[in-house]
Protein backbone atom coordinates (compact mmCIF):
# COMPACT_ATOMS: atom_id res chain seq x y z
CA UNK A 1 0.00 0.00 0.00
CA UNK A 2 2.98 2.42 1.15
CA UNK A 3 4.63 1.60 -2.26
CA UNK A 4 1.04 2.71 -4.79
CA UNK A 5 1.25 6.34 -1.78
CA UNK A 6 4.88 6.90 -3.18
CA UNK A 7 3.96 6.22 -7.08
CA UNK A 8 0.72 9.23 -6.72
CA UNK A 9 2.89 11.29 -4.54
CA UNK A 10 5.75 11.22 -7.70
CA UNK A 11 2.91 11.24 -10.19
CA UNK A 12 1.50 14.31 -8.64
CA UNK A 13 5.28 15.87 -8.57
CA UNK A 14 5.65 15.11 -12.01
CA UNK A 15 2.62 16.95 -13.19
CA UNK A 16 3.47 19.80 -11.49
CA UNK A 17 6.79 19.79 -12.51
CA UNK A 18 5.50 19.49 -16.35
CA UNK A 19 2.39 21.69 -15.60
CA UNK A 20 4.45 24.32 -13.67
CA UNK A 21 6.98 24.21 -16.31
CA UNK A 22 10.07 23.41 -14.05
CA UNK A 23 10.96 20.68 -16.40
CA UNK A 24 11.18 22.92 -19.21
CA UNK A 25 14.70 23.58 -20.93
CA UNK A 26 13.80 27.26 -21.91
CA UNK A 27 12.40 28.05 -18.12
CA UNK A 28 15.60 26.90 -17.13
CA UNK A 29 17.56 28.60 -19.75
CA UNK A 30 15.99 31.95 -18.24
CA UNK A 31 16.80 31.09 -15.11
CA UNK A 32 20.44 30.74 -15.84
CA UNK A 33 20.25 33.98 -18.22
CA UNK A 34 18.87 36.13 -15.33
CA UNK A 35 15.75 36.62 -18.06
CA UNK A 36 13.23 35.41 -15.74
CA UNK A 37 11.74 34.64 -11.83
CA UNK A 38 9.86 31.98 -12.74
CA UNK A 39 12.21 29.21 -11.68
CA UNK A 40 13.45 31.39 -8.85
CA UNK A 41 9.82 31.60 -7.83
CA UNK A 42 9.63 27.89 -8.09
CA UNK A 43 12.33 26.92 -6.25
CA UNK A 44 11.17 29.39 -3.66
CA UNK A 45 7.81 27.49 -3.16
CA UNK A 46 9.52 24.53 -2.51
CA UNK A 47 12.04 25.97 0.03
CA UNK A 48 9.03 27.66 1.56
CA UNK A 49 7.11 23.83 1.90
CA UNK A 50 10.48 22.15 2.53
CA UNK A 51 12.48 24.15 5.17
CA UNK A 52 9.75 24.21 7.46
CA UNK A 53 9.28 20.59 7.07
CA UNK A 54 12.99 19.34 7.35
CA UNK A 55 13.44 20.75 10.88
CA UNK A 56 10.07 19.49 12.12
CA UNK A 57 11.12 16.08 11.30
CA UNK A 58 14.54 17.06 13.10
CA UNK A 59 12.71 18.36 16.18
CA UNK A 60 10.26 15.60 16.00
CA UNK A 61 13.31 12.32 15.43
CA UNK A 62 11.13 10.25 14.00
CA UNK A 63 9.98 9.49 10.24
CA UNK A 64 6.54 9.38 9.32
CA UNK A 65 7.02 4.79 9.61
CA UNK A 66 8.47 5.76 13.45
CA UNK A 67 12.25 5.46 13.24
CA UNK A 68 14.30 6.83 14.82
CA UNK A 69 16.05 10.06 13.00
CA UNK A 70 19.71 10.47 13.33
CA UNK A 71 21.50 13.23 11.49
CA UNK A 72 25.23 12.98 11.38
CA UNK A 73 26.72 16.44 12.85
CA UNK A 74 28.90 18.01 9.83
CA UNK A 75 31.86 20.21 9.50
CA UNK A 76 31.19 23.02 7.97
CA UNK A 77 32.79 24.18 5.73
CA UNK A 78 32.10 26.43 3.06
CA UNK A 79 34.62 25.09 0.36
CA UNK A 80 32.73 21.96 0.05
CA UNK A 81 29.35 23.90 -0.52
CA UNK A 82 30.88 25.66 -3.00
CA UNK A 83 32.49 23.05 -5.16
CA UNK A 84 29.56 20.84 -4.81
CA UNK A 85 27.07 23.86 -5.89
CA UNK A 86 29.28 24.54 -8.46
CA UNK A 87 29.46 20.98 -9.55
CA UNK A 88 25.41 20.32 -9.21
CA UNK A 89 25.12 24.32 -10.97
CA UNK A 90 27.36 23.08 -14.18
CA UNK A 91 25.87 19.55 -14.33
CA UNK A 92 22.11 21.17 -14.34
CA UNK A 93 23.25 23.90 -16.88
CA UNK A 94 25.02 21.80 -19.35
CA UNK A 95 22.05 18.54 -18.90
CA UNK A 96 19.23 21.86 -19.03
CA UNK A 97 17.61 19.66 -15.98
CA UNK A 98 18.49 19.15 -11.99
CA UNK A 99 17.54 15.47 -11.06
CA UNK A 100 13.91 16.36 -10.56
CA UNK A 101 12.09 16.65 -13.90
CA UNK A 102 14.74 14.44 -15.60
CA UNK A 103 11.97 11.59 -15.76
CA UNK A 104 9.42 14.22 -15.94
CA UNK A 105 11.13 15.20 -19.38
CA UNK A 106 11.23 11.69 -20.53
CA UNK A 107 7.60 11.15 -19.72
CA UNK A 108 6.90 13.92 -21.70
CA UNK A 109 8.47 12.81 -24.36
CA UNK A 110 12.23 13.92 -24.33
CA UNK A 111 13.88 10.68 -25.76
CA UNK A 112 17.64 12.37 -24.75
CA UNK A 113 16.70 12.28 -21.24
CA UNK A 114 17.31 8.39 -21.08
CA UNK A 115 20.59 8.95 -21.27
CA UNK A 116 21.04 11.28 -18.56
CA UNK A 117 19.10 8.90 -16.41
CA UNK A 118 20.93 6.17 -16.95
CA UNK A 119 24.53 8.12 -16.08
CA UNK A 120 22.67 9.78 -13.20
CA UNK A 121 22.04 6.18 -11.85
CA UNK A 122 25.62 5.01 -13.13
CA UNK A 123 26.79 7.77 -11.29
CA UNK A 124 24.98 7.34 -8.07
CA UNK A 125 25.90 3.47 -8.36
CA UNK A 126 29.59 4.44 -8.68
CA UNK A 127 29.65 6.65 -5.60
CA UNK A 128 28.24 4.17 -3.88
CA UNK A 129 31.48 1.99 -4.55
CA UNK A 130 33.97 4.75 -4.17
CA UNK A 131 32.41 6.72 -1.16
CA UNK A 132 34.53 5.51 1.47
CA UNK A 133 37.81 7.13 -0.63
CA UNK A 134 36.51 10.03 -1.19
CA UNK A 135 36.66 13.21 0.88
CA UNK A 136 33.67 14.18 3.01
Amino acid sequence: MRAVIYIVLGLIFGVAMYKGEAASWFRIFEMFSFDSFHMYGFIAAALAIGLPATQWLKRKGKDIDGKVIYVSPKRRSVARYLFGGILFGLGWALVGACPGPIFVLIGSGVKAMIVIAVSAILGTYFYGLLRNKLPH
